[in-house]
């Protein structure tokens, strides 16, 4: 049976180019390196990490493999991972990633977090708004989702900012320790962009 549309985003978009370094406003969002290893285990010793998040880190070891790991994905194009640093000292303040991506569709997820002493500082916002940016004029993707728990005000307002518009709730959406979660679903579109310019 023919499809009546063709794929928004060909097999190889991502994979026939190297991962790219992003600049964003003060940051960096470059490939993962072994180097990071330590500060990233720290990132997760934190209990907010522990609330948010549904992995935890016992080892500097067990991280690196998460890197190697993270490093790799890029050409399978299904996830995308990426270190936020400062532009400066190259000091981490995070991670950036786009998951679940759907070339065909032009779909994936917004993903991130950031080390405590990052936190407050709109390292968030910058680096999503790089991301943004980079996946809607550099690649092509036509839709991007943000989600979090209703109960992370923070990651709502990153979202907002951004210009993430908030869609809807997702009832039960996520098992996190404590049972689960009803999960805000926020998406940019590239015609958001456009429509931004003419308003402006």
């Amino acid at each position: 049976m023919p499809y009546l549309v063709g794929d928004v985003l060909p097999p190889g978009a991502l994979a026939h180019i190297p991962q790219p370094t992003i600049p964003g406003d003060g940051l960096v969002l470059r490939p993962w390196s072994a180097a990071d290893a330590p500060s990233a285990y720290q990132a997760f010793q934190d209990p907010a990490m522990r609330r948010w998040h549904l992995y935890a880190a016992d080892s500097e070891d067990e991280v690196r493999g998460w890197i190697d790991e993270w490093v790799r994905s890029w050409k399978g194009e299904r996830h995308a991972q990426w270190a936020v640093a400062d532009a400066g000292t190259d000091r981490l303040l995070g991670r950036m990633a786009l998951r679940n991506m759907e070339l065909a569709d032009g779909v994936a997820e917004v993903a991130y977090w950031t080390v405590p002493a990052a936190r407050g500082r709109g390292v968030a916002s910058r680096a999503v708004t790089a991301l943004t940016r980079w996946a809607f004029d550099a690649i092509g993707f036509h839709r991007l989702e943000l989600t979090h728990a209703l109960g992370n005000a923070a990651s709502c307002r990153v979202a907002t900012r951004t210009g993430f518009a908030l869609e809807g709730t997702k009832r039960s959406a996520l098992l996190h320790p404590d049972g689960w979660h009803d999960m805000h679903l926020h998406a940019r579109v590239r015609d958001d962009a456009t429509q931004e310019g003419q308003e402006a």
